[in-house]
């Protein structure tokens, strides 16, 4: 297995998480929130997919699928075009309501695109300088690692939420 093989499986991970966390909900169980500061599904996987598509795209050299795509018209959401979800508050958090089906095919759609960047990712690449802004600065193996175990930790919340949601309906 080369670096390219396990960047892409753990990608593929992520987009078959996100697929079986938003399995059958509605938006009610996707806006769910524990309590008033809490992320919901819908904001979790739009936040992670978002900052996939800046991260990957940025060092890619690529424009984003949230802009080149129109994802960004399609989720209509009253947030500036570069926003990630880095930092909201949780009235930003709630404004996040939109579909399943809407947050799989943007899922999908940074999906392909970062499988096509890793695809092309040889071991010699990751010490590539990709942010000098930080001491030490970044290379791109720390950046893939850095998206992959931030996705890892926000599908983990995201389906804990999911389980949250399910028990809840079954108590009803």
């Amino acid at each position: 297995m080369d670096i390219a093989d396990i960047f892409g499986d753990a990608f593929t991970r992520i987009k078959e998480g996100v697929d079986a966390t938003l399995e059958g909900l509605g938006e009610a169980e996707l806006t769910f929130r524990a309590d008033a500061e809490a992320n919901s599904i819908a904001w979790l996987v739009w936040h992670m997919t978002r900052v996939e598509d800046d991260h990957v795209c940025d060092v890619a050299g690529t424009e984003q699928a949230w802009t080149a795509e129109g994802w960004f018209e399609r989720f209509g959401l009253p947030f500036d075009k570069a926003a990630h979800g880095y930092g909201h508050n949780s009235e930003e958090v709630a404004q996040v309501k939109v579909s399943a089906d809407l947050l799989r095919g943007y899922r999908a759609a940074v999906s392909r695109r970062t499988l096509e960047f890793v695809k092309g990712v040889s071991a010699g690449d990751l010490d590539r300088v990709v942010d000098r802004r930080w001491d030490p600065p970044v290379t791109l193996g720390v950046r893939l690692v850095s998206v992959v175990e931030d996705e890892f930790q926000h599908i983990g919340q995201a389906a804990f939420v999911r389980g949250l949601v399910l028990r809840r309906a079954k108590s009803s």
